[in-house]
């Protein structure tokens, strides 16, 4: 048994209407931000819900992930709005100025890349949301602008510690 995933259930409440919160605060301590299939399966013994209960909850919520992903993760929408307001053009722009695909993680581990559902905020198509902050209408600028912030962030982080 893995004493973080118990400790994270007892603390927020050992029952299954409180499982999104568990599966959230599990994936936030996670190194790689995605939930490993032996901690669904943990939590499925503890909270005696089927392991197939969970795998659905993680895959209808764009916010869980049994993929490894980035600490910062950018999420663009792949909605029918964002893909008429040009939604490809924002995909090969963020790709190319993280040099990844979609799907992967840069190789400091920084950021990964993915689809999601509708951000609900078609008012700015093509939406991106980097962490839990929604943008919109961004150009190849403001997206280097965007990452060089995050990665300065980190530094600066890094240097305080």
């Amino acid at each position: 048994m893995n004493n973080t995933v118990i400790e994270i259930i007892e603390r927020i409440g050992k029952s299954e209407d409180k499982l999104l919160e568990i599966l959230i605060e599990i994936q936030n301590q996670e190194t790689f931000n995605y939930l490993s299939k032996s901690n669904l399966k943990e939590v499925s013994n503890y909270l005696d819900i089927s392991i197939t209960k969970i795998f659905g909850i993680v895959e209808f919520y764009s916010m869980l992930s049994t993929e490894k992903r980035g600490k910062h993760i950018i999420q663009l929408c792949n909605s029918a709005p964002c893909y008429l307001e040009d939604g490809m053009h924002i995909k090969k722009i963020f790709e190319d100025v993280l040099g990844i695909q979609v799907g992967e993680i840069t190789d400091d581990g920084m950021f990964s890349l993915e689809y999601c559902s509708c951000l609900g905020a078609c008012d700015v198509a093509p939406a991106v949301r980097l962490d839990n902050e929604i943008f919109g209408e961004l150009d190849r600028n403001q997206i280097f602008d965007l990452i060089s912030t995050v990665r300065r962030r980190e530094l600066d982080e890094k240097a305080i510690i």
